[in-house]
């Protein structure tokens, strides 16, 4: 006996004349409408399948194939698109501070100046994270990815060649957290990036991460302190309902030079290795390169005060301790500003931190 379903038309076996299947009422017969609106019992050994009116059997085939490829194909981009997100070591030693923070990770832990690297977003906060990573090229800038980040995760945006690594060095992260049950509102993050390529061939810029358990490159976008806001950051803004345009200076604020290093709201970290100064050191003596040094170092520190910045972190090396020193005998001259050691756990021993106190003070 053949197997019909509901919607099929089929035709009287021994009869004139057929109709359209309307009710399956048991596994013997069938409701079938006629071609006057009646509806009639029949027996399903009665009936017969009108082939002209259904598709053919080779069509179901390959209806059935490409619905199935169709199916397979989602769950592989489901599997694929799940595979590049993964949790962070919350719980482990040296941790980073909470908050948002691009990471650039060698494939091969051994030899980190060999193989492929990944490009990877980390959400290290406590909300879910709404991102979006944007490249420039030229003077305009490419969407390369976005989506959802959970809470105390990292996603993969790509993982890139070392021939790629130049068109990766800038852009800009757009952030938008989201939390239930919270007494105030996050800030939207829009964080700039701009990389010297060759930090990517130096050892030293690839340093051990708690959140991730292996060495890589961190920059803090912001931390999760800096984005939260209050309810009174908000009402200063609104007038009768309607979000109130920021002053007009604020709008044409020139950038400054320390803004270049900035890694989150009042806090920059600057790379004082000569490879990030200059591109060429082809015939530099070893006074060239320290009075380079040295000099950025104080345009950066006038820089970050003029601006109202509240740290600076400068990476001087370890080397012999001239430089370190030097920026140490420097600092003399400088009021409301006190120096510490830097992170050992992100810079080992050769950076340090430059707190800057309120001069108005």
């Amino acid at each position: 006996m053949e197997t019909f379903k509901v919607g099929d038309r089929v035709n009287f076996l021994n009869d004139k004349g057929g109709g359209v299947i309307k009710k399956i009422i048991d596994t013997r017969m069938a409701e079938v409408e006629i071609e006057d609106g009646f509806n009639v019992p029949v027996l399903m050994s009665d009936l017969v399948l009108d082939f002209r009116a259904q598709p053919s059997r080779q069509q179901q085939v390959v209806d059935n194939v490409q619905k199935e490829i169709k199916n397979q194909q989602i769950i592989e981009q489901e599997a694929r698109e799940e595979s590049r997100k993964s949790e962070l070591r919350r719980f482990a030693r040296n941790t980073e501070e909470e908050g948002v923070y691009l990471a650039f990770i060698p494939h091969d832990q051994q030899w980190l100046l060999t193989g492929l690297i990944d490009v990877a977003v980390i959400n290290n906060t406590p909300a879910d994270a709404l991102y979006s990573f944007n490249l420039k090229e030229d003077e305009k800038y490419a969407n390369i990815d976005y989506g959802s980040i959970a809470p105390f995760s990292k996603v993969v945006v790509e993982a890139i060649s070392r021939d790629d690594i130049e068109h990766w060095c800038e852009g800009v992260i757009q952030v938008v957290l989201c939390q239930d049950d919270i007494d105030f509102v996050y800030h939207p993050l829009h964080a700039p990036f701009s990389l010297r390529t060759s930090r990517f061939f130096k050892d030293g810029s690839f340093v051990e991460s708690g959140l991730l358990g292996e060495k890589a490159m961190m920059i803090c976008l912001s931390t999760v302190t800096a984005l939260k806001g209050s309810e009174t950051d908000y009402t200063k803004l609104m007038k009768d309902g309607v979000m109130q345009p920021k002053a007009n200076k604020d709008i044409v604020k020139k950038e400054a030079a320390i803004d270049r290093h900035q890694t989150q709201p009042g806090e920059a970290i600057v790379d004082l290795h000569i490879g990030e100064l200059v591109d060429n050191i082809l015939g530099m003596s070893s006074n060239d390169i320290f009075r380079v040094q040295i000099n950025y170092f104080k345009k950066m520190l006038d820089s970050a005060i003029e601006n109202d910045y509240s740290k600076v972190t400068f990476i001087h090396g370890v080397g012999n301790g001239v430089l370190k020193n030097a920026i140490i005998e420097e600092l003399k001259n400088y009021d409301n500003t006190s120096n510490r050691m830097a992170s050992i756990s992100r810079f080992g021993v050769g950076a340090i931190d430059v707190m800057i106190s309120d001069k108005k003070k």
